[in-house]
Parts: C-alpha cells; structure tokens; sequence
C-alpha cells in the first residue's frame, strides 16, 4: 500500500501551494510535482505560456519558472530543444 505523502503545510487556504519543500524535503518535491502533473493532459502539447498560467492557478509564491523546471527535470514534463513546446511524459 502506497504511503500518501501530506502537504498541507504547503497549501494555503484556497489549496494552493504557497512555498517549496526544502532540499531536504524530496518526497514532499515529488508528491507536489505529482500532484502538479494531474493538472496537464497526456497527448497535448502546450506552449511555455500556457504551462505557466496552469502552474500560476496551483501556487501563491510567483515562481512558474522554477515549478517548470523541476517538473522538466523530473521528467514528468518533456519539451522542444527550444522551450516553446511542452507536453506530459
């Protein structure tokens, strides 16, 4: 049984995440990116804007960039050489 990792220290009152787990934190990282990643459809293909106004409705703290990143590192978003093409791996 799949143990559910809680992130409600990192919810604000509308259910947006309103800071980032601390690099000690790496199963909340990955339990926020997961949980990120339901908000993206598997075969579509978005453009740089509209993965950042998807990720700017989920968290409070301005920072659609490093959210971007890490989903991109984490493999959970793939993307063109170029940046301007993204999608759900």
């Amino acid at each position: 049984m799949e143990n559910k990792i809680s992130l409600d220290g990192y919810l604000d009152e509308d259910g947006r995440f309103e800071r980032l787990p601390g690099k000690k934190q790496k199963k909340k990282l990955d339990a926020m990116l997961l949980e990120l990643s339901k908000k993206f459809e598997q075969g579509k293909i978005y453009s740089e804007s509209q993965i950042n106004d998807i990720l700017n409705q989920q968290h409070s703290f301005n920072d659609p960039a490093t959210l971007r990143r890490l989903l991109f590192g984490t493999n959970i978003l793939n993307r063109t050489i170029d940046g301007k093409e993204y999608w759900l791996n």
